[in-house]
């Protein structure tokens, strides 16, 4: 029996019991296993081992390569960013999405789901905490010229995320709009995360984006005007231009994790921008007099959208404790 080795890899699928790891940038996926109850000091999510993360591994020297059989997951290294969430029905459980991002992609719809603004906030204020680059894609854009309703709401949207400092992406996989560009985007390198609520898209912009690819998709549910989770597993993909894309499952609910009250605030750039213009400190920007933050939502400058969503957000803060 040849002796054990200890190399390092990336993790590229996680079925929650089972592995794939694969050498990035080299493609060559193998699959491993955890022995035990694998935990990262200081942690409380339900998956000790994320997408994403890159792992040291025990394999036999002498089979497939260094991979014969299931390789063995030993610890996990530290990581440079994560996005995290908490269950919105298990107020005590939190989850790790992905580890290790380059660039997230917040995939949201106006309709056909509707992508509740609340909702984008949340995992906006988590990336800004966990220092993860942001771009959100408005999919489906080509809905939107069919109904005078639907445009004025982009438009509005178009003028929240911007004023708030965020790139937004207009793209149709039907028409082909803004598929170019991000797919530009996507193979500089890196991984990239593509994430969202259910039925708005993902993995059929991943099979636009490189048609080698063939991620799941169905159709809306007509019944309840949302999607039906076909992305069953989180997954890295490999791009033929370059770079990976991480397909993660639709979610539901997105609840803040290890994340004070007093520094939510600090996670809106455009509350951030002006807050140290206010009187008192520290401010919770609800009721203070002297508030710049509350100035300037009366004056329009900060949205009240998103100030709505801040409060829900202090609101909420509290359910968790």
């Amino acid at each position: 029996m040849g002796d054990t080795i200890i190399r390092t890899a990336t993790v590229v699928k996680n079925t929650g019991s089972h592995y794939l790891l694969s050498e990035l940038p080299l493609w060559k996926p193998f699959s491993a296993v955890t022995r035990g109850r694998l935990r990262l000091k200081g942690s409380a999510s339900t998956n000790p081992v994320a997408v994403g993360d890159c792992v040291e591994y025990s394999a036999s020297a002498d089979a497939g390569g260094g991979h014969g059989g299931d390789a063995v997951i030993l610890s996990v290294l530290p990581r440079k960013n994560y996005i995290i969430r908490r269950s919105a029905n298990l107020s005590r459980q939190c989850h790790v999405i992905a580890a290790n991002i380059d660039t997230a992609y917040l995939i949201v719809t106006l309709d056909s789901p509707q992508t509740k603004w609340p909702f984008i906030d949340r995992f906006l204020v988590t990336c800004e905490a966990y220092k993860i680059p942001v771009t959100i894609i408005l999919n489906k854009t080509d809905l939107y010229r069919e109904d005078a309703d639907l445009a004025a709401l982009k438009g509005r949207f178009h003028e929240v995320y911007g004023s708030a400092g965020y790139a937004v992406m207009d793209v149709s996989v039907l028409t082909g709009e803004g598929v170019d560009g991000l797919r530009e985007k996507c193979n500089r390198g890196g991984i990239s995360m593509f994430s969202g609520i259910s039925g708005v898209g993902k993995s059929s912009l991943i099979k636009a984006i490189d048609p080698a690819l063939d991620p799941r998709t169905s159709e809306i549910s007509d019944k309840y005007r949302q999607g039906r989770h076909t992305t069953t597993f989180y997954e890295i993909y490999p791009l033929c231009g370059g770079g990976f894309i991480i397909d993660t499952p639709g979610i539901r609910g997105f609840g803040l994790v290890d994340i004070d009250r007093e520094e939510i605030s600090t996670y809106f750039p455009e509350m951030l921008r002006v807050s140290d213009n206010c009187r008192y400190k520290p401010c919770t920007h609800t009721h203070e007099p002297g508030c710049a933050v509350l100035d300037a939502v009366g004056s329009g400058s900060i949205s009240q959208e998103r100030y709505m969503s801040y409060l829900g957000m202090l609101e909420d803060e509290g359910k968790y404790r």
